[in-house]
């Protein structure tokens, strides 16, 4: 399984990534485990995130949504997650559920 997933801060960066394992890199953001921009800017909310079963696919949406301008990244969740409240505390603990 692969996921695109958008984290944002509390004052509203927005940041873009892929990853195989979405909970691991979660909490690796929020204990701030590696340098750089998400840890400079405390950017460890999971506001949105999409499922892929094959990376090729993953990885062509994830620029797709990189290259979104902020107005379009935020509609993507906007409906869903109005509130940009942090999704990670609500993972399921099998994607399966989530693909059927």
């Amino acid at each position: 399984m692969f996921y695109v997933y958008m984290l944002s801060s509390l004052t509203g960066t927005l940041y873009v990534v892929l990853t195989d394992n979405l909970k691991r890199r979660i909490r690796e953001h929020k204990l701030g485990l590696f340098d750089g921009f998400t840890k400079r800017y405390k950017i460890h909310r999971l506001i949105y995130f999409e499922i892929f079963r094959d990376a090729e696919t993953a990885e062509q949406r994830e620029r797709q949504i990189k290259k979104y301008r902020r107005e379009k990244k935020v509609a993507l969740f906007a409906e869903t997650n109005p509130h940009w409240y942090d999704l990670s505390q609500r993972l399921p603990a099998s994607y399966k559920e989530v693909l059927m």
